[in-house]
């Protein structure tokens, strides 16, 4: 078990062995199987092993090891080879492994989180992981740590996406207030220290970091108006300090809240004259005053009241709403004469002075006689009302004419209220006329109110008569269809349901009847998979999508009306098809094929491994991985290729079959594929022949001086476990040339049969030693042995034997020039005449021996006459075990 800790406390080994006060208070802890005792269980074991840890600072010397966190599998992360002897077993190999052998440890599939295995509520700034492992030949136990250093791989995170703060506009410059919302990062030192910076603030506001801790400041840089401006967007950046800084940012949304600063003023021009009949009604709207504040809320209230200055006459007449500014007549009016009347209004909000204005209303005299308009149409009418198509020119619409008394004085006609119409006067008529084209969108239907205005011949005024006319304003096709918004864009997921609705486009037309009905189309040459509505807009997709064959798809839809003739207008849609986990990984071939020499060092690679995925991101991000594989080799997915982990021998291994699984990081479900590997291991020259046959440099063969030349008298065996080149024996005697050529014995550089090279003569009876070089094919350059073969020409065929083998007098450089090298010499203290007179006494002995040894080889030879041939001959013959598998006869 692995326990992660989070101080800066290092481990050490638990059986101290140079430490008499570590013995004393603490047994030494060893594994079960190397010095455990029988009857302790795992408990007394665990037991004993977290009093060591409690006391490991005072025991043992600090062993520790750092990596960076997120690291990808197979890197290496430390050894224990400095500290402690082999062998090594990591007991948990949950984010580390640890080679046996080197005690080496590398990062396993599974990454280390600092952030998941040292949580920030710990507050620490070291992030360690206590590792138990057992090492040297008697199985002390350990533990070390493992530091695991932070990366910056957390961004900043504020957890509101927006911050509201209200700021009242009087505050002063240089005020500051504390903003709650902080970014948070999980990431240690530099990596989650954050610094703070304001954008698109235009000044007003600035960012103040305290430094005794993380308060984060808004601090007020100009003075504030919210009458000139109440919002303020400003983007909250939050910045880490790594090598490679993250960032985070959050809206800060500033409301500038009104403080009563302005107060009610009328507008320069707002003093008003207003004429009424003699004969108005009570309840009349006389006018109304308006005043502004620039204020809100409460502080805008405005109040509205008449002078004490006004007349009593006037307050008898009239009445001021105090809200609304309506001033309304609160009597019937039966009057026959002219009058003046003043009204001065004031406006009154809190705390401030009042504003004022002035209203004069004139009373116009009871009328008693009256002005008759007449109308003559020139435009089409219809039940007294005018009709006249839109857009038309300036066009005169009718005559009018004032009938009267004649003595009536200063007749006038005039058009009431602000209207697109003019009346010009024509020989005591009026023409009606337009002022500009009339459009049917913007207003159908027209009131014309005209005023006729006149004196009696006595001077008084005689009541206004009015008349008013109606014009119908005929609509045109002046309008294409306009679309709510020009591009729509929506996403789509892949592989939908046949007959998917999509979205619902919208155009709207202002004309009217059928120049205002819209239809709509796609264009001619959108896939024959899109679809729509003609009358709703409504788009929809007939066939499943694949993103794989197009990912993006864009349509022109068109809007037209039914108008003459008809106008159109273009939108685009833009669909994006999304992603679905459909595809499996596929590998580029089936079964890969690699050859690779024995010599390669461990993590060396050993080829590329095409896969491919057509799907996007996590969908198409494929990981490779070896399935039900023993053997040397690991997948860097990193790279993706295939490495060595150990060293390869062709000799033990030359072909391994492997199978990769790739699988994706689709949701819900990942795919997977299969491939076969097959990997040759090609052969490096790194044996040297061995010689089975003679089975030592002692061994000694007797050779009759009756053999015939050409006759093979004994052969040399030699294997080679390479193969090719590698593995071709030759066989070379290493002797200098005028005795090679005066030998009487041939080795043959291919089979390594001994032959006679030439009949033997009575000067060949003794010892020959010939010194043999075997050597292989390899390069660039061969190796070899060498082996001595003994021969002993002698009449009498009784076994020989050497009491030791022959002696090299040469210098090894000539086992290359074999040619040149002098031939051996067997240091020997008998004399030649001491040779001669054993000879003779050896043929005596035979003659005597003759008949006895006669019988006992008829009688052997009866027993067992395979036996004693294979017994005569053991120095010449192959077993036939070896000779099955090292030799074969061409």
């Amino acid at each position: 078990m692995n326990y992660a800790f989070s101080f800066a406390g290092l481990g050490c080994c638990l059986c101290p062995q140079r430490s008499l006060v570590a013995q004393e208070l603490v047994p030494c802890v060893r594994a079960m199987g190397h010095g455990t005792p029988d009857n302790m269980n795992w408990a007394g074991l665990l037991q004993n092993l977290l009093v060591a840890v409690h006391l490991r600072q005072i025991l043992c010397d600090s062993v520790w090891f750092s990596i960076p966190e997120e690291q990808e599998p197979g890197i290496l992360a430390g050894s224990l080879s400095k500290h402690f002897p082999p062998p090594y077993q990591l007991l948990t190999q949950e984010y580390l492994w640890m080679d046996k052998n080197t005690g080496n440890f590398y990062t396993t599939e599974q990454k280390m989180d600092r952030e998941t295995l040292c949580p920030e509520e710990t507050g620490a700034e070291e992030c360690i992981i206590l590792h138990n492992a057992i090492v040297g030949p008697s199985g002390d136990l350990i533990q070390f740590p493992v530091i695991i250093e932070d990366i910056n791989d957390n961004a900043p995170h504020f957890e509101n996406s927006e911050i509201h703060l209200k700021v009242s506009e009087d505050v002063t410059v240089g005020t500051s207030f504390l903003l709650d919302d902080q970014a948070q990062d999980r990431d240690a030192g530099h990596n989650g220290k954050l610094h703070y910076h304001l954008e698109d603030s235009d000044g007003v506001f600035r960012i103040k970091v305290e430094k005794d801790g993380p308060v984060i400041m808004l601090v007020v840089q100009t003075a504030l108006d919210r009458e000139t401006r109440d919002l303020y967007h400003m983007a909250l950046v939050a910045t880490d300090r790594g090598s490679d800084p993250l960032s985070a940012t959050a809206t800060l949304i500033v409301t500038v809240t009104d403080v009563n600063d302005n107060c009610p003023s009328f507008s320069s021009d707002s003093a008003r004259n207003v004429t009424i009949p003699g004969d108005s009604r009570k309840n009349m709207l006389v006018a109304q005053v308006k005043a502004t504040d620039p204020d809100s809320g409460p502080n805008a209230a405005i109040v509205y009241s008449l002078s004490p200055k006004v007349s009593k006459r006037a307050k008898k007449l009239f009445s001021l709403d105090s809200l609304t500014g309506y001033i309304r007549l609160t009597q019937d009016l039966q009057s026959d004469n002219s009058e003046d009347l003043l009204l001065k209004v004031l406006a009154s909000g809190h705390h401030c002075p009042p504003a004022d204005t002035q209203v004069t209303v004139s009373v116009l005299p009871k009328a008693n006689q009256e002005l008759t308009i007449k109308i003559g149409f020139i435009a089409e009418h219809q039940n007294q009302t005018m009709v006249l198509p839109e857009n038309q020119p300036p066009t005169v619409l009718a005559v009018l004419e004032l009938e009267g008394d004649s003595s009536f004085k200063d007749t006038s006609l005039a058009i009431e209220n602000e209207v697109p119409f003019t009346l010009s006067p024509q020989n005591g008529k009026y023409l009606l006329s337009t002022s500009k084209p009339l459009d049917y969108e913007t207003k159908s239907e027209h009131h014309i109110s005209v005023v006729a205005h006149a004196r009696s011949a006595e001077g008084t005024v005689i009541a206004p008569s009015r008349r008013v006319m109606r014009v119908m304003v005929s609509d045109v096709n002046d309008n294409a269809p306009h679309f709510l918004q020009p591009h729509y864009q929506l996403e789509v997921e892949e592989n939908n349901q046949p007959g998917k609705p999509l979205l619902q486009v919208l155009a709207l037309d202002a004309d009217s009847g059928s120049s205002g009905r819209v239809t709509y189309r796609l264009d001619k040459h959108t896939s024959t998979v899109f679809n729509i509505d003609p009358v709703t807009g409504q788009l929809s997709v007939s066939a499943s999508l694949d993103r794989e064959q197009q990912d993006v798809h864009k349509l022109t839809v068109f809007a037209r009306d039914s108008g003459s003739p008809p106008l159109e207008s273009v939108a685009t849609v833009s669909i994006r098809v999304l992603d679905q986990n459909d595809n499996a990984p596929v590998f580029l071939t089936p079964h890969f094929l690699f050859f690779i020499p024995e010599s390669v060092p461990p993590f060396a690679q050993v080829g590329g491994l095409g896969v491919t995925d057509p799907d996007e991101g996590k969908n198409g991000n494929t990981e490779l991985h070896l399935v039900n594989s023993s053997g040397p080799f690991v997948v860097d997915n990193t790279q993706g290729t295939l490495r060595t982990t150990t060293n390869l021998d062709r000799e033990t291994q030359d072909r391994y079959e492997l199978y990769l699984l790739a699988s994706d990081h689709g949701h819900p479900v990942s795919l997977t594929s299969t491939a076969r590997v097959t990997i040759f291991v090609e052969d490096i020259n790194d044996n040297q022949p061995k010689v089975i046959l003679p089975s030592s440099n002692s061994s000694c063969l007797t050779v009759s001086p009756e053999t015939t030349e050409g006759t093979m008298v004994t052969k040399i065996y030699a294997v080679d476990e390479d193969s090719g080149l590698n593995s071709e024996i030759t066989y070379t005697v290493v002797a200098p040339e005028p005795v090679q050529n005066s030998s009487p014995f041939r080795v043959d550089s291919r089979s390594g049969n001994i032959t006679v090279a030439q009949q033997l003569l009575q000067q060949d009876l003794r010892m020959h030693h010939l010194f043999i070089v075997v050597r292989d094919g390899g390069k660039p350059a061969p190796l070899y042995t060498t082996v001595w073969v003994n021969l002993w020409v002698n009449e009498s065929m009784e076994p020989c034997h050497l009491d030791r083998a022959p002696t090299w007098t040469g210098t090894p450089d000539l086992f290359q020039t074999p040619s040149k090298a002098p031939i051996c010499e067997v240091e020997d203290t008998r004399s030649a005449q001491l040779i001669l007179l054993v000879g003779l006494g050896m043929m005596l002995a035979s003659i005597c021996l003759l008949v006895v040894t006669a019988v006992l080889y008829l009688k052997q030879r009866r027993v067992s006459p395979q036996q004693n041939k294979r017994v005569d001959n053991a120095e010449n013959e192959i077993p036939l075990r070896l000779m099955d598998k090292y030799y074969s006869d061409d």
